[in-house]
């Protein structure tokens, strides 16, 4: 009667174990953060929320599932719909920290609904649709990217800054090395346009970056106005 207890305990023990990794099926997340001033300034148009222009601040681009090989889940669930009356208390929040400045801009709801079904669904076992926006919106809040910077002297004035420096300053702030990806404007300067921080599974907290994406800046980058 033991053996079997104890076997029928391990098998419901893998049995779990199979179900997390089922359902954790990516590594951390990239928080990407974006500066509207270089997206504006590298496209052909602009286009602004109904809502207005928003502020003079780093926007939410995204909360994406990755795995340390760098490669991302690509529509986990598509079944999964985005479904705009889950989110209707964060909407305002949403429009003012999460804008979409693509053409047709709406109020957001395409730019949201983009970001769930190819992002969040990637991780809806552990974040449902509410709970990653929320997670998302709450990031923002405590990078605080725009007043990083400008403490350490890092206006967003069109001028051009040391690499080193930018990093530098938002590792001061939060505590984690991030990765900055950049335009390259008409003139083939280096814009700053996104920031990378890397985040735990449960989307709570920051983590130091297992892998970084490709690419990278000059070492004096523009901070475009905005």
């Amino acid at each position: 009667m033991g053996s079997k207890g104890s076997i029928s305990m391990k098998l419901l023990l893998l049995l779990h174990l199979a179900i997390l990794c089922a359902s954790q099926d990516f590594d951390f997340y990239y928080f990407v953060q974006q500066w509207p001033g270089s997206y504006c300034d590298t496209q052909n148009s602009c286009c602004y929320p109904t809502t207005g222009k928003p502020a003079a601040d780093f926007g939410i681009h995204g909360l994406w599932p990755n795995y340390k090989d760098g490669s991302y889940p690509s529509n986990c669930d598509s079944n999964n719909r985005f479904q705009q009356s889950q989110i209707s208390d964060l909407t305002s929040s949403l429009q003012r920290n999460w804008p979409t400045l693509a053409c047709p801009s709406g109020n957001g709801v395409q730019f949201w609904t983009h970001e769930w079904e190819k992002h969040g669904t990637c991780s809806e076992s552990l974040l449902k649709q509410h709970d990653y926006f929320e997670a998302a919106l709450d990031l923002k809040q405590r990078a605080n990217l725009l007043r990083a910077l400008t403490n350490a002297g890092i206006q967003p004035d069109g001028g051009f800054y040391s690499l080193s420096n930018i990093k530098g300053a938002i590792k001061d702030a939060t505590g984690y090395t991030p990765y900055i990806e950049c335009n390259v404007d008409a003139s083939r300067n280096s814009q700053l346009y996104q920031v990378y921080l890397c985040v735990d599974t449960s989307g709570s907290g920051f983590i130091e970056c297992p892998v970084f994406p490709k690419g990278k800046c000059g070492s004096q980058v523009e901070f475009p106005t905005f």
